[in-house]
């Protein structure tokens, strides 16, 4: 019986220990897998961050070179090469519109019943 007690005790005891030391690292673990997933998406910007600087890298190596200069005073500021002929092409004058204004009219004032007899019977229909 005793010994029998004692296996019951030492298993308990070993539980105890290896249910702590599951306890204990459920914290680190899931601060592992924070910092796993902040190291995710710290790589994917810095993919984002390399690719946009490769391409504003290519795009300044293009603008030193001769052929993008000349593509570029030739586009924004008009320049041309001598013996050239540089045509302008303007958007046409907005043709003026013809509408004429409709003419105001007064507002009609809702009158009362009463008020429309009364008009009637003193003549003051006529007068409006």
């Amino acid at each position: 019986m005793k010994l029998h007690r004692v296996a019951l005790v030492s298993f308990t005891l070993t539980l105890l220990l290896v249910g702590l030391a599951v306890v204990t690292n459920v914290v680190p673990y899931r601060q592992i897998v924070e910092q796993k997933r902040q190291v995710a998406e710290a790589a994917a910007e810095l993919a984002a961050l390399q690719e946009e600087n490769a391409i504003l890298t290519a795009r300044r190596d293009a603008l030193q070179t001769p052929v993008e200069i000349e593509r570029l005073a030739r586009e924004k500021l008009g320049y041309v090469r001598p013996g050239e002929i540089a045509y302008v092409v303007l958007d046409p004058p907005e043709s003026p519109t013809t509408t004429i204004p409709a003419e105001e009219e007064e507002p009609v004032e809702d009158e009362s019943l009463l008020e429309e007899v009364w008009d009637f019977v003193t003549g003051a229909d006529l007068v409006k």
